[in-house]
């Protein structure tokens, strides 16, 4: 479902006169269906720029990345928004969304967006909401107005709403107590057992071991290693 064939990622320091700086090479991993692969290595090592090449973020400067078959290094916009709305989804460690929209059209849009029944979609992410533990109290307000931690939960509520068959998690138990983190473990867990391809970040080692069944040291990535 997700497969990383060769590629590498420049960056251009345009305050040293244009010089290209090639931050990663030769990279490769694929995440099968059913399965939640985790990125490792030190802080720097380039998980999120990997990451964020696969969600079509940053440029592709060599090889490709095949989601579901559509290869996101020659592929246009509209074949990369369309891919995010129906296969791709991604839970981040900040939230991002539109100021004022209430919590429960935030947690809902990614359904609205397929044409599900507004009824069905404000039923689906209200049961999402319920089960991170978001009070009802507060899904008329903007999530930008909580706490880290309920942010982070309406994120993942967002991220969970769909059942993507390709999911990107960053960091998804950061800034969560046990009680919730073990509800986001549950999710991940339902998820492969419904046959996403996961990849994920997670610098908590016991989070990890329990839904990643195998790791990737994107350490190898570097150009000094793949040129070795």
């Amino acid at each position: 479902m997700i497969d990383v064939d060769g590629v590498a990622k420049d960056f251009v320091l345009h305050n040293q006169g244009g010089t290209v700086l090639r931050v990663m090479q030769d990279a490769r991993l694929t995440v099968a269906s059913g399965e939640c692969v985790g990125l490792v290595g030190a802080s720097g090592a380039g998980k999120s720029t990997l990451m964020r090449m696969i969600w079509g973020n940053y440029r592709i400067d060599a090889g490709s990345i095949r989601v579901g078959g559509l290869d996101l290094a020659t592929a246009a916009p509209r074949e990369i928004i369309a891919l995010r709305r129906r296969t791709l989804g991604y839970v981040s460690q900040f939230l991002r969304v539109v100021p004022r929209v209430p919590t429960l059209e935030v947690v809902a849009e990614p359904l609205l967006t397929l044409a599900i029944p507004e009824a069905e979609a404000r039923t689906r992410a209200a049961a999402l909401l319920r089960r991170l533990n978001i009070p009802e109290r507060l899904w008329s307000l903007s999530p930008t107005t909580f706490s880290g931690g309920e942010q982070q939960r309406v994120n993942i509520a967002r991220g969970f709403v769909h059942p993507w068959p390709a999911l990107l998690l960053d960091e998804p138990t950061a800034s969560l107590d046990a009680a919730n983190r073990d509800v986001v473990l549950g999710l991940i867990a339902e998820a492969k057992a419904q046959g996403a391809a996961i990849l994920g970040i997670f610098h908590d080692e016991d989070a990890r071991a329990r839904v990643c069944d195998r790791l990737v040291d994107v350490t190898a990535f570097a150009p000094d290693r793949a040129a070795a």
